[in-house]
């Protein structure tokens, strides 16, 4: 049963080959047994996933039907579920238990997914390789010795390790497609504001944005029409019909535009990453695709204006962990302003506690013009670059990272290391699109990804071209030895 993939769960519960009860004690029991050399869940919610399991038994039971009902998944644990402990990772918030659902995780509920738990993650969605979570990192099952990528490490982890069917994330500079890439799955970060965030703790508003991790495309498909819609709670949600994603899987290619931009192929990525993007693009031209070259001229800022905004949002988002309300609070203060310090000195970690230093400062009088503006004006002109790119072509391809999974430990030391292989999935977040990682094969026996980004709300044009691709290749359905 752990083999299946959401779709083949959707055909075995209508066909009554198995219960979503007997499917959720098999996982849970699975989860159970080997999730402790991966490190992949924070929370387990057996009694709330065996309740949802036999509620979606009985619906269907009833006569009713759909595609996640009675499927299991699990959380990123930065959506608030009603409860249950939503820890985002960190000391911060290990008490606390949100008093309401997430739109994500009441839309999904309502559409019959169980929730078997909420999975690890860097603290407060800060990094690239879910090394800061308080609650320790999180293995890559195709190496144990190496990361899974972050943030949505722990979504990642336990998809690929086949825990579990498919997860939710979050991807704010890559955190959905880089852990999609360093564990073989595919991942889709959807246009920004296609999926609502509210309930979704914020790390920087302007960037964060919900979606799918699972192994296939058409998984993607399913998770996501489970999220996305519009949602009056969220300012930032936009009123926009919600196309049927799995309708439009097994279009053709014949004649799609695919522009691949020069300045991807720069030093700085892997020759053996490079060499496995090629041979994506000509599998994609077998397809009827039509290549083309094509340039962002601005995506070599995009690095320092990322780490410019995102800090300076996460500083201002995390100033209400201060020990007043809910979270962590330091033992006998002295005064309310030793209450502040020592409860977010103990409550945040090293790399949290970073960010908001540097965002801060980028906020700060005499400094906000010479930082946070013209960030925002480079983040303006890496937008331009890809409005006038699609001018030209369909969709745009390369890389998904420079660099396979690193060992543990191997960046702790040098943060910017870390920051740099966010190269390739930044500039999506900056503009807002719609970004997607599928499998492309192997190097020294670690799953490289390639990237697809398309116009806004394209969504669905992102995963036709990805099951496209993996009705003719079969990387995504290796599984790492041991699982």
């Amino acid at each position: 049963m752990h083999q299946m993939t959401l779709a083949e769960i959707a055909r075995g519960l209508a066909d009554k080959k198995f219960s979503s009860e007997e499917l959720t004690k098999v996982l849970l029991a699975r989860i159970t047994q080997l999730d402790p050399q991966l490190n992949s869940f924070i929370s387990l919610t057996e009694e709330l996933a065996l309740e949802q399991a036999k509620a979606a038994d009985a619906r269907r039971a009833n006569g009713e039907s759909g595609a996640l009902l009675g499927a299991p998944i699990a959380h990123k644990d930065l959506f608030c579920t009603l409860g249950i402990r939503t820890s985002c990772g960190s000391k911060m918030l290990d008490n606390f238990k949100a008093p309401y659902d997430a739109t994500v995780v009441a839309k999904l509920a309502a559409a019959g997914a169980v929730t078997l738990g909420k999975t690890n993650m860097d603290e407060f969605a800060m990094g690239s390789a879910n090394e800061s979570s308080w609650y320790g990192a999180v293995k890559n099952p195709w190496n144990l010795e190496h990361v899974p990528g972050g943030s949505s490490g722990g979504s990642a982890a336990a998809v690929a390790a086949r825990l579990l069917p498919a997860a939710t994330a979050t991807d704010t500079g890559g955190s959905i497609r880089q852990p999609a890439a360093f564990t073989n799955l595919t991942g889709l970060k959807p246009t920004y504001g296609r999926v609502s965030r509210w309930g979704m703790i914020a790390y920087a508003s302007s960037l964060d944005q919900g979606g799918p991790l699972a192994r296939t495309a058409e998984d993607c498909a399913i998770l996501l029409q489970g999220m996305a819609g519009f949602d009056q709670n969220d300012s930032t949600s936009i009123d926009e019909p919600v196309p049927d994603y799995s309708a439009s899987l097994g279009d053709s290619l014949q004649g799609l535009r695919i522009g691949v931009p020069k300045e991807y192929f720069s030093a700085g990525l892997d020759p053996r990453i490079a060499e496995l993007i090629q041979n994506s693009i000509q599998e994609l031209q077998k397809l009827g695709a039509v290549i083309k070259e094509i340039s962002l001229p601005n995506m070599q800022h995009a690095i320092p204006a990322y780490y410019v905004i995102a800090p300076a949002e996460a500083s201002s988002n995390l100033s209400r962990f201060d020990g007043v309300r809910f979270g962590h609070r330091c033992e006998n203060p002295e005064n309310l302003i030793d209450l502040y310090k020592r409860s977010r000195g103990e409550g945040f970690g090293t790399e949290v506690q970073r960010r908001i230093m540097v965002g801060a400062y980028a906020l700060s009088a005499g400094y906000y013009d010479a930082y946070y503006l013209k960030a925002q004006k480079i983040r303006r002109l890496v937008k331009n670059d890809f409005m006038a790119a699609f001018n030209e072509v369909d969709i745009i391809l390369g890389p998904t990272t420079p660099n396979p999974a690193w060992k543990l430990g191997a960046k702790n030391s040098d943060p910017v290391a870390a920051y740099l292989e966010d190269v390739y999935t930044i500039t999506a977040n900056l503009a807002g699109l719609p970004g997607l990682s599928m499998p492309a094969g192997f190097v020294d026996g670690l799953p490289v990804g390639v990237q697809l980004l398309a116009p806004y709300f394209q969504e669905g044009r992102l995963l036709n071209v990805a099951h496209q691709y993996q009705l003719h290749t079969d990387w995504h359905t290796r599984t790492p030895q041991g699982f």
